[in-house]
Parts: C-alpha cells; structure tokens; sequence
C-alpha cells in the first residue's frame, strides 16, 4: 500500500475508535444482568488432542502431558494441562510424590504464553525437570475454556462474568481438582491478572488452606499508575463501557474495527508488532523475535467485555473493589450495600509463604502500585515474604523473557523447594 493510502487507512481507524470511545464517555456502567445459577461441579479427564496445548506444546519437547476438563459450579467447561514429570521420566527420580503446582495465565492470553520458548526456558518445564508436578489453568473465555454444559459462546449471557468469576469460581475449580487428583497442598503462580484473581480469592479466605505458597509475578492489584499509553487511554475513555453499548458481550481483540486499526498500525513505517507488544506491556528488555512471532499466532484470547470493564473501573477508581453495576439500587440488588464490597488484601494470611517479582519497566504493575501492594503485607511474617525486583524488566519478560530462568525461574524454584 502506498503511504499515502496508508496514512489514511490509519487516520481513518483511529478516528473511528477514538470517536465511538467519546461516544461512550458519557455513559454509565454497564452489564445488569442476573448471576448465572449455580451447578455441583464435576470433572472429566479426556485424552489430548491434536489442536490442544499438550499436543501443540510439550508432547512435541518429550513430556508426559494430559488435556483435562474441570467444570465450574456455574457451568463452565474449563481446559488444564497437566505435565507430571520431566522429560523422559526425570525429575524427582523413581517413587518420589511430586509436589503439585498450578500456573495461572493473565488477561487476553492462555496457558499457551507459558510455553512459547525452548523447553529449557519455560517456567512449566522446567518446573517438571525440577521433579514437580505442573498443572496449567486456562480461563473462561480462552478457546479452550470457551465451553459451558448449557450456554453457547454466541449467547449473551455466556459472557456475563467478570474477575469476581474468575475468584468464586474457576480458581476454585482449579484448586480443587488439583488437590482431588493428587491429595496434597499445592504451590501457585500468577501471572499478572492470575495475580488478582489470587490475591481476590486468599483476602476472602479462599484457598489458602489447599496451598503451601504463592508465587506472584508482574503483580496486578491497583492500577492506578499504570503508564502504558494504549491500555491507559482505553481504561479512561470506558472502552468496555463502549463495546457493551454495540452489543459486544465478547470483547474479542480481533474484532474488526479494533482489527483494522492493529493491522494498519503494524504496516505503518517505524511501528511492528514487536513495538505494539511493547506498547502495551511496557519496553520488554528481552524477548526474541520467534518468540514475539508465535505469541501473536496463538494470541490474544477472548474475554468478557464485563471484565474489561471491572479491570477498567479498577484503574479508574484506584481501589481493589468488586464489579460496581452502575448505580446504588443495582449494587444494593446484588450485594446488599450501596457500594460495590473492597477486596481488603490485609487479609491475608500472613504466614502464606509469598514470592513477589516486578518489574523496573513494567507499564501494567507499575512499581508505585507495587509498592501500594506491598503495604498490604506489611503485617505479613518477615521470613514468609520475599521480594524480587528486576529493574530492566517489563510485563511479558516474566513469562517469556530469554533470559527468564536465570533471573526469576531459578528463584521460583528455590522459594518452592524452600516451601516443600
């Protein structure tokens, strides 16, 4: 395309967004629809498949890997991959019990993003190579958990949830099954919004008796300074507020007027999509090129464009709340208070064994809000939290960073064999 024309291709998409986003500024929350009804949840174990991520991503490097099922009380059909040993057996030697850990993706993305380098570089691996037993969780929404016993994807309410969901019920579905299979304590990593979703879950008092730690990574608890100019601008001008007034209960990053803004952003001179991972995340110090490649082949995941929405109302309000629906009488009607209920982290247990790693050059957990995070754990028992900063460090360096596994795996696994 000549530059001309693309130069006016991407005035054009720009200015449709930004245009319907000014729309949107004026309106109130959205998203008032009942709570879905509660099911018993009930699991089912099924073999791998040819288009899942145990055939995709481990089977291929030499690793035992099962494709598993768990479903919610609320009726979703959630995907886990389970490596249970190293590769060709090793890893904790013969009759040993290993010791269970759950990996819990963030937003827009799935398990995938664990496993997009060499196998001697992803956490997973090399968790198992270290002799425990890996469980990847996928949540509601990414397309392999894009399932429920009676909804279907294209009906509104199958995407009415937010991270409260996420809290009540797919972490818990994880855990439990996680502890059902094996019969022991686990140890837990999060990622980014696999953050939230367990900091949520441990101040409400969830869980935290099935765990023997937790392992926090680009921490997402408040919002308030994060710099990254896309995901700010989105967040101020009620971006989920705006797909949900078009009808779009999906917020699916692939829909076609955010798509064509993308695209005509990526052609443009001086801009690829290595920079637009960066403008997003923050200036990743040490991701390759392959790896950037196949992280935009298998994402970004779908979400509801409710949580958008609550994690939009999280960097607008600056506290660590429930959905707030919009007005007093709708909150009074689904939490028997004017005010959407707080998420009080100081609740925390305080001898949870706690492992926190950030980033210098993060734009989502910005090191302000880290440190707001951090005060929450300030009553926490000095020899059960240990923290980690590394200055050169952004958002995707954690989980998909070259050099990953010297700088923070390493640590994870000591702070686990510590934790045994």
């Amino acid at each position: 395309m000549a530059p001309h024309g693309l130069t006016k291709l991407l005035k054009l998409s720009f200015y449709s967004l930004v245009a319907a986003m000014m729309v949107m500024s004026h309106q109130t929350h959205g998203f008032r629809l009942d709570p879905l009804w509660r099911k018993k949840s009930r699991n089912v174990v099924i073999d791998p498949t040819p288009i899942g991520i145990c055939a995709s991503s481990v089977l291929v490097h030499g690793y035992k890997c099962q494709e598993i099922d768990v479903v919610t009380q609320d009726g979703f059909i959630l995907n886990m991959q389970r490596i249970p040993e190293g590769r060709d057996g090793s890893g904790g030697g013969d009759g040993i019990k290993r010791q269970p850990v759950l990996i819990q993706h963030g937003v827009l993305v799935d398990g995938m993003t664990w496993l997009l380098n060499s196998p001697e570089q992803n956490l997973p691996l090399i968790l198992a190579d270290k002799g425990f037993d890996v469980w990847i969780a996928n949540t509601r929404g990414t397309r392999f958990s894009k399932r429920h016993t009676s909804l279907k994807p294209n009906e509104h309410a199958f995407w009415n949830w937010s991270w409260d969901e996420l809290v009540l019920f797919d972490l818990p579905a994880f855990v439990d099954h996680v502890q059902q299979e094996t019969g022991q304590k686990m140890h837990y990593v999060g990622h980014s919004l696999g953050t939230l979703i367990a900091l949520g879950s441990f101040s409400e008092g969830l869980l935290v008796d099935k765990l023997k730690s937790a392992v926090f990574l680009s921490p997402i608890a408040y919002l308030s300074h994060m710099n990254t100019v896309i995901g700010a601008l989105a967040a101020k001008a009620f971006v989920g507020e705006m797909t949900e007034l078009l009808g779009f209960a999906e917020f699916n990053p692939k829909m076609k007027l955010v798509k064509q803004f993308l695209d005509a952003l990526c052609a443009s001179p001086g801009v690829d999509c290595y920079d637009l991972v960066s403008a997003f995340t923050g200036k990743n110090c040490c991701l390759n090129s392959s790896t950037v490649d196949l992280f935009l082949k298998n994402e970004p995941q779908s979400t509801a464009t409710k949580n958008m929405v609550h994690l939009a109302q999280t960097v607008r309000d600056g506290v660590l709340a429930k959905y707030n629906y919009g007005t007093a009488d709708y909150n009074m009607m689904h939490y028997g208070e004017a005010s959407p209920p707080v998420y009080n982290l100081s609740n925390i247990p305080h001898d949870l064994p706690v492992f926190l790693s950030y980033g210098g050059q993060d734009a989502l957990s910005d090191i302000r809000d880290v440190q707001r995070l951090l005060d929450s754990f300030r009553e926490h028992d000095v020899d059960k939290l240990s923290v980690q900063y590394v200055r050169e460090y952004a958002h995707a360096d954690f989980i998909m960073g070259v050099n990953a596994k010297d700088i923070v795996f390493n640590q994870v696994v000591s702070f686990f064999q510590h934790h045994t």
